[in-house]
Parts: structure tokens; sequence; C-alpha cells
């Protein structure tokens, strides 16, 4: 295969990687995509993803603060995200002995390293957003 522009050795790059990752496995008989299936769509699902974005700007939130802020959750899901993602290592969670209790939730390490990666993604939404409408709309229109 000729690598003729930029475009082109990104694609090859990008399917080096894939095959690289995922060239020994057959998936007609392997489980082994499962556990990246898994993680990525509890870290990355609508909620979580607004947990994230919070939680890298506003340093510590409390679970009304982060309710408040990621508007349409109900409680018990807002609970299940944050247990997941506590479990997962991405956040911490602060618990203080006092009447009414008080807990606190912030990214760990591993947190922001998973944020950052997000942020990229979430840019590439911004640059391409338009594009994305128009191609919705063209194929609505045929």
């Amino acid at each position: 295969m000729e690598i003729e522009t930029t475009t082109d050795y990104q694609k090859v790059k990008v399917a080096n990687k894939i095959k690289k990752m995922f060239g020994h496995i057959n998936p007609r008989t392997s489980m082994e995509l499962c556990p990246i299936r898994d993680i990525m769509a509890l870290s990355s699902d609508k909620w979580s993803i607004l947990i994230f974005l919070y939680l890298g700007f506003f340093p510590v939130l409390r679970f009304n603060e982060l309710k408040k802020k990621v508007y349409g959750i109900s409680n018990k899901v807002l609970s299940e995200r944050l247990k997941t993602l506590d479990r997962d290592g991405y956040i911490s969670r602060k618990m203080y002995s006092e009447v009414p209790i008080r807990v606190e939730y912030q990214l760990t390490d591993f947190g922001h390293s998973y944020l950052k990666k997000l942020l990229e993604l979430t840019e590439w939404v911004d640059t391409y957003k338009e594009t994305i409408q128009e191609n919705r709309l063209k194929y609505k229109a045929s």
C-alpha cells in the first residue's frame, strides 16, 4: 500500500494500532474485548462524562452539588455512577462524621488521566459538531 497523503498515513497508523491491540483476537470465539466494552461503557456514558467534567472543573463536590450541576440525573443514577467511578478508581469519596453526614467527591490522579483523554474527544466533537449536524440533516433528507 502506497502512502500518498498525511490522511493516508494517519489511516495506516490507526489501522496498525488496531491490529496490534486486536489482531490476535478471533471475534467469533473470544470474549477478550468484553473488558474494553465494559470499561468504556461505564466511564463514557452520558452521566459519567458530565460527572468527570464537573469534577475536573470543581476540585471537590458534594452529592447535592453534583446533582444540581448534572441536570436531569436522578439520585439513584447519580449514586450508582459515583459508586462505580469510585470502585474503578476514577474518583475518591470522603465521608465526614457529621450530622447530617457530609460526603465529598473528587477525581483521583487516575481520574485526571482519563479526563485528559476525554477532553481530547470533547474538543474533537466541538470541532466537528456542525459537520455532524449537516450529515444528520442530509441523512434525514435522503
